[in-house]
């Protein structure tokens, strides 16, 4: 039983370690706008920039528009 948890510990630590060692995406960049118009839409833009352990970088664009519900 003892050799049995031994070895799970072992491959949970492996595990965890390479995890560790791969590293994540590091943020560069962030910009993030917000516009109103005068009936109510909103419009949100979103601009980030990632770049990868290896040195590849990723540009990210997303929109939003948001209309407001119609009024009775």
């Amino acid at each position: 039983m003892k050799k049995h948890m031994f070895v799970i510990c072992v491959a949970m630590f492996a595990l965890a370690l390479t995890f560790t060692l791969v590293g994540c995406d590091r943020k560069v960049s962030e910009t993030k706008s917000r516009s109103v118009s005068s009936d109510g839409t909103v419009r949100s833009k979103e601009k980030t920039v990632t770049q990868a352990p290896d040195g590849t970088v990723t540009k990210t664009e997303e929109s939003k528009k948001t209309t407001p519900p119609d009024k009775p």
